[in-house]
């Protein structure tokens, strides 16, 4: 008689095979991507000072993990014994493995000083980077002889969403390794490196037979889904997905050229009669963002340059002070070929920036260096239901708001906002949201009421002669 406990399927066996020090399995339901963190987690567990962490964002999420574990650990390793109280395994060589939670960013606390071997991410897209980034200190050995590394799954959505496909789906087709090489200093003063890698392995119900074995109508359950769910959870797809604010968002880069049903263009010059605006959101630990904007006479707004500050490191800021960012603000209206040509911008500003505690308000320390704003409609749900009003195509398929396909910091984070989960008509603002802040200010400076259709007699062309664009409203922007 067999003894076999578990059998990895062949998608499993690829992402249990990894040698990358972070990896992430899934993209859609159904693959199998829990059992393969939890037998994952066994690997080492006859090493005695071995330590495993798995970790779902809250503890009642972890009752489907525990109670697979409870399946396969004790046939398993006989000897081995579950504390309940403290959602611990402990293996007869004295391995550990522990379940646990980060409901709150600031529960990264409770582990540390802690050490673990292995580190996994049930459901990634629920974290925020600064929650995972932080385990990477906890990821380390807690004696000789064991591999240290980190692993997750994921399905798309959430408010992870961002980040998660930023590192892991975006920079490389799956199953490509991502390098990263990282530096430092020691302490005799030499420089350092190493090169982490890191790998997404997709996985997809179709990759799981046991299951349509078992629930033949599966398949059938996730194509009944609404659209956006149905394409993140049966096929995996990383720009559609449940909670989604701006459902409306297409990126399509096959139609660049003619413009027509995408919301990202290539650039054109901006033609003199044009109104142009800078929209600004501060932000010092958190990232500011400066947008510049386009109208045309029809009111169709364009995104046509950006000043984001961001270190590289997902809702991280430089710490720019903000003088340094006004005089930024000038170089760069006084140097952009879209801007120096107009003598007049006009800026709008988050109303926060004038606030003070004692102190000389961030607005005022701008206009010291000559750069002015007007106080923005900062009220949430208007201006985001007016980003809708623009987002939406007309019957030839025009929107209301088209964005550079160089500003990419927008094309990074819009797309990915979703909502919040304790007021559910508006954005969850712990995700990095701070170019749709500024968004919002300049669609509420100039609103719109609703999809207008214009006429088309012939082709827009941004090269066209200035008296031909006067009489823009007969002209197809696209």
């Amino acid at each position: 008689m067999s003894n076999t406990i578990w059998t990895p399927q062949p998608k499993q066996l690829l992402f249990m095979q990894r040698p990358e020090y972070e990896a992430l399995y899934g993209g859609a339901a159904g693959g199998g991507k829990s059992d393969a963190l939890i037998i994952e987690a066994l690997r080492q567990v006859h090493i005695p000072h071995y330590k495993a962490l798995i970790l779902r964002k809250t503890y009642p999420q972890l009752a489907e993990l525990i109670e697979k574990s409870l399946n396969y650990y004790k046939q398993a390793f006989p000897g081995a014994k579950y504390n309940d109280s403290k959602h611990v395994w402990t293996f007869p060589s004295g391995a550990k493995v522990i379940f646990g939670s980060m409901q709150h960013t600031k529960d990264r606390t409770n582990y540390q000083g802690q050490a673990y071997d292995y580190i996994a991410f049930d459901e990634l897209t629920h974290f925020t980077y600064e929650e995972y980034s932080y385990l990477f200190s906890r990821n380390r050995p807690n004696g000789p002889g064991t591999r240290v590394y980190i692993r997750a799954t994921a399905n798309p959505g959430g408010i992870g969403h961002g980040w998660v496909k930023e590192r892991f789906i975006t920079p490389a087709p799956p199953m490509t390794p991502i390098a990263d090489t990282v530096e430092w200093e020691t302490p005799d003063g030499k420089k350092a490196k190493r090169t982490l890698k890191r790998i997404f392995v997709p996985s997809k119900v179709f990759d799981n037979p046991a299951l349509l074995k078992n629930n033949p109508d599966y398949i059938a359950n996730l194509a009944s889904m609404p659209e956006a769910e149905k394409r993140a959870l049966l096929y995996g797809d990383w720009d559609s997905f449940s909670g989604q604010v701006f459902t409306e968002w297409k990126n399509d880069s096959e139609h660049y050229e003619d413009r027509l049903y995408t919301h990202v263009i290539n650039p054109f010059l901006i033609p003199n009669n044009w109104t142009v605006y800078c929209s600004f959101d501060w932000g010092y630990f958190a990232p500011f963002s400066a947008g510049w904007y386009a109208v045309a006479p029809d009111g169709v707004m364009y995104r046509i340059r950006e000043f984001y500050g961001c270190n590289g490191t997902p809702n991280m800021g430089v710490r720019m002070d903000a003088q340094t960012v006004a005089q930024e603000i000038k170089r760069i209206e006084s140097e952009d070929e879209n801007l120096k040509r107009f003598s007049q911008i006009y800026r709008v500003g988050d109303p926060a920036i004038w606030a003070s505690q004692g102190t000389e308000s961030t607005g005022a320390l701008m206009e010291r260096e000559g750069v002015y704003f007007e106080k923005a409609d900062n009220t949430r749900i208007s201006g985001k239901m007016q980003i809708h009003h623009r987002l939406k195509f007309d019957k030839s398929g025009r929107p209301q708001f088209q964005v550079f396909n160089t500003c990419k910091h927008f094309i990074r984070t819009f797309p990915s906002l979703v909502y919040s989960e304790t007021d559910v008509e508006d954005v969850d603002t712990h995700q990095e949201d701070h170019i749709y802040d500024e968004f919002r200010y300049i669609c509420m400076r100039n609103p719109v009421t609703r999809v207008q259709e214009t006429a088309t007699l012939k082709p827009y062309n941004p090269l066209d002669t200035e008296e031909q664009h006067t009489n823009y409203t007969w002209y197809s922007k696209y």
